[in-house]
């Protein structure tokens, strides 16, 4: 049982954040008694809950929404024990044990052992009808989504590796993919630039920006600007049934990053085929540390990954 001193909560295991990392480890580190609470964080169940449909996580044969997968795992989380709340941590201080964590400002608690899984969130253009179409056309993920719009047409914004990579991908399912680039020039690497350019059914866009979606029920089309702000600035058209962000994500790391090593661009590090930090104790899964996979059951490996490091950690304090 969690106790209280101080109107400060003590508990063993802290999962901060949800999705497939945070209600696995909260699965793993109940079934191993640890009496895990799980703050959800902003987005209860992560970025999945705004996923109309997931056709490659393993046991769904008919494929499942994000929000009911997301709602499964947190059932099967709290049938072993494991506390979900709402909340989000506003503060940390990792600096000993007990970990000091505070949520929503205000509440706090002592936690033997941490496990973050706070995600990253997609970039998006911050366009109205972006947010107007976000799972019903509007999609960050070509892995995850890319099944939908087979032999369709689709747009890909982005100008990087991922941009070009997501292009490739879809370019292998699709009809036709306009590759969306602000700019006159890929920042791909070379090898990833050679890959698009051969790509008969890719087409690149160089100089364009989006000004908005259009469709009723979803995605029909896209206007875009090309070279924008110049004398030759014109409006284009065109027809698209998909519309992929491929400009980056930003990992939820900036709270516990005065004492949890990352990267440049915010994700965490992680010692080499585990879930640990640089900090005994505090385990990082999921999306926050991943900037490859991205993957749901990618994240859900991880979260089982970190329950069972907690639990070891845990066994050898005590």
């Amino acid at each position: 049982m969690d106790v209280k001193e101080n109107n400060i909560e003590k508990v063993k295991c802290l999962i901060i954040g949800s999705g497939p990392a945070g209600y696995t480890a909260g699965i793993y580190a109940s079934r191993a008694n640890l009496n895990p609470v799980v703050y959800e964080g902003l987005q209860p169940g992560g970025q999945l809950t705004t996923t109309t449909e997931i056709d490659n996580f393993p046991g769904y044969p008919e494929g499942i929404s994000g929000p009911v997968m997301m709602g499964e795992l947190k059932k099967q989380a709290e049938r072993f024990g494991c506390d979900c709340r709402w909340g989000i941590v506003t503060n940390v201080d990792f600096e000993q044990r007990p970990y000091k964590v505070t949520v929503d400002g205000k509440t706090e608690i002592e936690a033997e052992s941490v496990i973050i899984a706070t995600g990253a969130t997609a970039k998006y253009l911050g366009l109205e009808s972006e947010e107007k179409f976000k799972g019903s056309g509007v999609s960050a993920c070509a892995t995850c989504d890319g099944f939908f719009y087979r032999g369709k047409d689709v747009a890909v914004v982005g100008g990087g590796d991922t941009a070009c990579e997501e292009a490739s991908y879809l370019a292998g399912l699709c009809n036709k993919v306009y590759l969306v680039v602000r700019k006159d020039h890929l920042r791909a690497s070379k090898a990833m630039q050679e890959r698009v350019f051969k790509t008969e059914n890719i087409e690149i866009l160089f100089e364009h920006n989006t000004k908005e979606l259009t469709g009723d029920m979803g995605v029909e089309g896209c206007t875009l600007i090309k070279k924008a702000g110049t004398p030759e600035e014109e409006e284009v058209k065109i027809a698209i049934d998909g519309f992929f962000l491929a400009i980056g994500h930003h990992p939820n790391s900036d709270v516990f990053s005065k004492y949890v090593k990352t990267d440049d661009q915010g994700y965490i590090l992680t010692e080499a085929g585990t879930p640990k930090t640089n900090v005994d104790g505090v385990f990082a899964c999921g999306d926050v540390q991943d900037p490859v996979y991205r993957q749901a059951i990618t994240s859900a490996a991880s979260g089982c990954q970190a329950a069972m490091e907690a639990e070891r950690y845990l066994a050898e304090l005590n």
